[in-house]
């Protein structure tokens, strides 16, 4: 497995792989990786001839007061299981490399679904996503791009600004992997405490809860919602960020439970923000 640093040496061997008809896949990751992590490269590895994975915790999708310096990087560990995973390749460039002096240019989807949810509570943080992931398939020259469900928004958000630029990528959506006591796995879980990791069980008990109760005939959104954040602060002292229930594709708030929808939430336990999400359809 071969690890770049610097943005010229990994985007020459890309386009010499290119050259020799590899289909190329590519893993944006900030690091930190778990099974999750694991998840997406498996399934690289199904469908692409060369797998790359990028390590590289962005600061431009972080906003003020929030854990750029507090997220968890441990890139030794990281390269080990990329290793055990038969990855192709590591790109892990430091923020000068990627950000050089002088840096000024920004991509951004100036749309309706990068001000909902995690885009109404994280201001400039889409631009940062979507300046990052581009430098990184210009980069990377990759056929496919990998990202996890779990950051739903942002798979949209990604997917509308490859077509709208043409790209010529296919973005794969992979589902949300768990802990075995429903957690969704995160990079942040680290961070929790005993007992915030324990109150923290009560999001995904409290998305399947309603999604009980939309498979027994409620449509009303706001009950819904209602339901969930009760649950929610039953335990521990989460300060929940949102609770939305929203349609799969333009995240419009919804009055009824019509086709397929998007229940999302943030929540956070001290400093550690976790979201998670569940699609239902009746």
């Amino acid at each position: 497995m071969k690890v770049f640093n610097n943005v010229e040496e990994i985007q020459k061997w890309c386009i010499r792989l290119k050259e020799q008809g590899k289909k190329i896949g590519i893993v944006p990751t900030m690091g930190f990786l778990h099974e999750g992590h694991l998840t997406l490269v498996r399934e690289a590895k199904r469908l692409c001839d060369i797998v790359v994975v990028s390590i590289f915790v962005n600061p431009i999708q972080f906003g003020q007061g929030e854990d750029f310096g507090e997220y968890p990087r441990d890139l030794s560990q990281d390269t080990a299981l990329l290793q055990n995973e038969l990855a192709d390749a590591v790109f892990a460039p430091t923020v000068k490399e990627m950000y050089p002096n002088g840096y000024s240019t920004f991509l951004e989807v100036n749309s309706p679904i990068t001000t909902k949810l995690c885009g109404n509570s994280r201001p400039g943080h889409f631009k940062g996503v979507t300046t990052v992931v581009s430098k990184l398939f210009n980069i990377c020259q990759p056929d496919l791009a990998f990202f996890g469900q779990k950051d739903y928004q942002q798979l949209l958000v990604v997917k509308k600004m490859v077509r709208e630029l043409n790209f010529p990528i296919e973005i794969v959506g992979v589902p949300i992997v768990r802990e075995y006591d429903g957690l969704a796995i995160s990079s942040r879980n680290v961070n929790l405490t005993p007992d915030q990791r324990q109150a923290a069980l009560t999001i995904s008990s409290s998305l399947k809860m309603a999604q009980e109760f939309i498979e027994n005939g409620e449509t009303n959104t706001r009950e819904l919602k209602q339901k969930i954040q009760n649950l929610i602060k039953s335990e521990g002292q989460p300060e929940i960020e949102y609770i939305e229930i929203v349609d799969d594709q333009e995240l419009l708030d919804l009055e009824k439970i019509i086709g397929k929808v998007l229940i999302a939430v943030a929540v956070k336990y001290g400093n550690t923000r976790l979201i998670d999400n569940l699609l239902v359809e009746v």
